[in-house]
């Protein structure tokens, strides 16, 4: 730490509960706890509410900080993120934090306020029942910190932010790259899009649409038949899920996996996110789990109505209450993932499941599900276009847990003065440096 860096009272350090220009009766953007993810530094709004003087208050920029147990011990912490200058309130359950003028960046408070020696102090002063403890915003009065000057801060927020915004650039990238795969399932196979561009004119041989390259052309038929699933292309079938998709049942034990085997469980799994970029490890584990595949799809069975379904972007093992799904061949991957992450499939497996408090789909009750099956080789086309995709979402997975892990190493040296700021770039070409035999 250096001589320049002052000590002093979080709360003299920065602003608690600032406030924001509301006006009772009218309608602002309204951020409630769901929209502060661990994962995420930007907060956005849930919803507009007419503004009733209660709640909290803020602007943009400004840092939300969960007071309640157990949000706070999952790290929801996050910064308002809208137009500048925006006004809005929120849950009862945030303490907010902007950075004081002169003293303090708002940029520079996030970080320290994500810092174990807040965030950590805060837990620690949580009061109240066990199941509903919370940070009295009084106990930021008896915390200290320590301040560098702001050239500093601004430098410190400069290297954090930067690791971040290339984790939320990736975050984006997968949003985007799912959100077009499942727009393309939808209009292959559930749409029809092709063949009813075909039987209108609007495609033609030689020719492109949208979605559609001329070499895709005689893929399709130009016909729609009655079925018992309605109208469906001349030449498909119907089935089901079993027919091209498997849920290979590898059971392990727990003496038998190694310690530092990948694990996942159903909080790990994102909701509508086929994205999955968390996951734990196998130590400690006491009950028997499925072994799972890089590459294949992992479906939460218990309360399927979350729609946890993701693709594993490692080998490992999972809890015995998600179901392992893989393509018969390897042809059929693309259509199987748009199937078993569609909504109508997940609401086919709600309507199924059984048990009233905790209740469970089965593989039984998914192979059943019935479906229009193209040909072979247009599922293979399919998978062609969509694997690349998936492959992109997975690199972007591993490479947004080493900036993380980056990140997370980074931030209390900065914070705390361990690390100076002129040294952090060479701690940076340290962690990247590779490790390869030719070193």
């Amino acid at each position: 730490m250096g001589s320049d860096w002052i000590e002093m009272p979080f709360s003299a350090a920065v602003m608690v509960n600032p406030g924001a220009p509301l006006i009772r009766g009218r309608e602002y953007p309204f951020v409630d706890m769901t929209a502060v993810s661990p994962t995420s530094r930007c907060a956005f709004a849930s919803e507009s509410r007419i503004f009733d003087g209660g709640g909290s208050r803020f602007v943009a920029g400004d840092i939300l900080m969960a007071r309640i147990t157990p949000c706070l011990e999952n790290g929801k912490i996050a910064r308002f993120c809208c137009a500048e200058g925006q006004a809005a309130h929120g849950s009862t359950e945030f303490i907010v934090i902007r950075g004081r003028d002169g003293v303090t960046d708002t940029a520079f408070a996030y970080y320290l306020t994500k810092w174990e020696g807040v965030s950590g102090y805060a837990i620690s002063q949580m009061t109240g029942t066990s199941g509903r403890q919370r940070v009295p915003t009084s106990s930021l009065d008896y915390l200290t910190v320590a301040i560098p000057p702001l050239p500093v801060q601004h430098a410190i927020a400069y290297i954090l932010n930067t690791l971040d915004d290339k984790i939320e650039l990736n975050r984006r990238m997968n949003e985007t790259l799912e959100a077009m795969a499942r727009a393309l399932f939808k209009s292959w196979f559930v749409d029809f899009d092709p063949v009813r561009a075909k039987m209108e004119g609007r495609w033609r041989k030689g020719e492109s649409l949208p979605g559609l390259p001329a070499h895709l052309y005689d893929l399709f038929p130009a016909r729609l038949v009655d079925s018992e699933l309605g109208e469906i292309p001349e030449g498909w079938e119907v089935g089901t899920l079993g027919d091209v998709a498997e849920h290979p049942r590898r059971g392990v034990q727990p003496k038998s996996i190694e310690p530092a085997t990948p694990y996942i469980a159903l909080e790990h799994m994102p909701k509508q996110c086929i994205a999955l970029s968390d996951w734990g490890v196998t130590a400690g584990v006491e009950s028997n789990k499925f072994e799972f595949r890089k590459g294949e799809i992992l479906f939460g069975k218990l309360r399927p109505y979350f729609h946890k379904v993701g693709v594993a972007p490692v080998d490992g093992v999972c809890s015995t209450d998600i179901v392992v799904v893989a393509p018969r061949t390897a042809h059929w991957f693309a259509f199987v993932l748009g199937v078993v992450s569609s909504e109508e499939f997940v609401e086919y497996t709600n309507a199924g499941s059984t048990g009233t408090k905790m209740p469970r789909t089965s593989w039984a009750e998914m192979a059943r599900y019935d479906i229009v099956l193209p040909p072979k080789a247009v599922a293979q086309t399919f998978t062609e276009r969509v694997r690349p995709a998936v492959d992109r979402i997975i690199a972007a997975i591993h490479e947004t847990r080493t900036l993380a892990t980056l990140r997370d190493t980074l931030l209390p040296k900065l914070i705390s003065g361990e690390l100076r700021v002129k040294n952090a770039h060479s701690t940076i070409l340290e962690f990247d440096r590779p490790t390869s035999k030719e070193e």
